[in-house]
C-alpha cells in the first residue's frame, strides 16, 4: 500500500456544538487517565487521577511525590489527559476527549495556590484528608491542543482557544468564593433549579462547587452537573443579575409545565 493509499482520519469541522461538548466533558469529569513519558523506562505510563478545573477551565490535579507519574511529569511536562462520558453499552459509543497538556506545579502559599486548593477540594472533598501533606502538590494541566471523539464518525481537533473560558475570567474569580457561599447558604432553592431545570439533572442535594465567567459546576455526592450561562459574563458585576434571571426563568419553565 502506497503512503497515499493509507486510510486517513476524517476530522470534522469544529462547530459550536463540538466546543460545548468538549467543554462539558472537561468540566464534569471527576477523574481521568493521565499519561506521562518515563525517560527511565523508555515507556509512556498512564495513571488514574482525580480532577477539578481552574477558573479558566484548565484541569487541576493533586499528586504525591511518591506517585509513579510525578517525577516523569516534573522531568518532562508534556502530558496527555483522557476524560470521557460514562454510560451503558459500548464504551466506544460515548464521547471522550484527549487533552495534550503541559503540567505546571502550583506553589502552595501563593494566591493561585490557595484558589486552586479551594476549587479542587470543592470538587474532591475527600482529598482534604491529605491535600496539605508536604509530599502532595497541585498541578495545572495547561492545554496545548486536543482530540475529541464525539461518538462513531465524530472526530474533532480542538485548539486551546476552543476550550479556554472567555469573558471576565479574573473578575469572576475574585468574587467566586463569597458568591458560592451566599448561594449555597441562602439560595438553595435556586441552586436546585439550576441543576434540575437548566442542567437536566436528577433530584439531589445539589450545591455549587465552582463559578466562572461562563457557568457553574454543581455537585451532589459523586454526581456533577455543568450549567452554562446564556452568554459569558463580560463583567463580573453581571453575575448577581445573571443568577437571578436564570432562577426566575427556571421557575417559569416549571410553572408552564404544571
Amino acid at each position: 500500500m502506497d503512503a497515499d493509499d493509507k486510510p486517513k482520519k476524517i476530522v470534522l469541522e469544529t462547530d459550536a456544538e463540538a466546543v460545548r461538548l468538549a467543554r462539558d466533558l472537561v468540566a464534569t469529569a471527576r477523574h481521568g487517565a493521565l499519561a506521562v513519558y518515563n525517560h527511565e523506562t523508555g515507556f509512556p505510563g498512564a495513571s488514574r487521577v482525580a480532577l477539578a478545573t481552574d477558573v479558566d477551565g484548565t484541569p487541576i490535579i493533586l499528586v504525591s511525590s511518591l506517585s509513579g507519574h510525578t517525577r516523569p511529569m516534573l522531568e518532562d511536562p508534556r502530558t496527555s489527559l483522557l476524560v470521557g462520558a460514562m454510560g451503558k453499552g459500548d464504551p466506544l459509543a460515548h464521547p471522550r476527549i484527549t487533552l495534550f497538556t503541559k503540567a505546571r506545579r502550583i506553589e502552595r502559599d501563593t494566591d493561585e495556590g490557595k484558589r486552586v486548593r479551594r476549587r479542587y477540594l470543592a470538587r474532591q472533598p475527600k482529598a482534604s484528608l491529605y491535600a496539605d501533606f508536604g509530599d502532595f502538590a497541585f498541578f495545572r494541566l495547561e492545554i496545548q491542543g486536543s482530540s475529541m471523539n464525539g461518538g462513531f464518525g465524530k472526530a474533532y481537533e480542538l485548539t486551546p482557544g476552543d476550550l479556554a473560558l472567555t469573558g471576565d475570567v479574573d473578575g469572576v474569580a475574585a468574587m467566586e468564593e463569597g458568591a458560592i457561599a451566599h448561594m449555597n447558604e441562602d439560595h438553595r432553592e435556586a441552586v436546585d433549579l439550576y441543576a434540575r431545570v437548566i442542567g437536566k439533572a436528577e433530584a439531589g442535594s445539589w450545591r455549587i462547587a465552582a463559578l466562572d465567567s461562563e457557568g457553574m459546576d454543581l455537585v451532589a455526592g459523586d454526581r456533577t452537573c455543568r450549567v452554562w450561562y446564556p452568554a459569558p459574563l463580560e463583567n463580573a458585576s453581571e453575575l448577581r443579575g445573571m443568577l437571578a434571571r436564570m432562577a426566575a426563568e427556571a421557575r417559569e419553565e416549571i410553572g408552564a409545565l404544571q
